[in-house]
């Protein structure tokens, strides 16, 4: 009744997996290009006392003082770790159904759009590219 997918649409699950893992990390990196380095502008004053007295209250101070690169700061962190959390899942226990279905989903779109869509060369390209 349910027979297996063909091997070559388990490869473009994968190349789509890999592009998903790649855009995440693409954006961490913007995120840490852009804000991340204005918000450590923003603290550095107060990063040359950490050096030489580093405490909790200091840190708490300047976060206090400096709302908005604490923020971006915490942005940054917060984005990185939630990457790191979900590409450690799928490495450890595999792709969840639900997300399995939905990049199952997004490649039939892909087919249905053809070679207009924008990732058809990396999704849907025969034979698979060897590295």
């Amino acid at each position: 009744m349910n027979d297996p997918p063909h091997p070559s649409f388990q490869i473009q699950i994968q190349r789509l997996h890999r592009l998903t893992v790649i855009a995440r990390w693409f954006v961490v990196v913007l995120l840490w290009s852009s804000v991340g380095l204005w918000s450590l502008w923003g603290l550095r004053e107060e990063i040359h006392l950490w050096r030489e007295y580093f405490t909790w209250v200091a840190l708490w101070y300047a976060f206090e003082s400096h709302k908005w690169a604490a923020l971006g700061l915490g942005l940054c962190l917060g984005m990185t770790l939630a990457v790191l959390v979900w590409q450690s899942r799928n490495i450890l226990w595999g792709l969840p159904s639900v997300e399995r279905r939905r990049l199952e989903r997004q490649i039939y779109r892909i087919h249905a759009t053809g070679s207009k869509h924008p990732l058809w060369k990396w999704v849907a390209t025969f034979p698979p590219r060897t590295p």
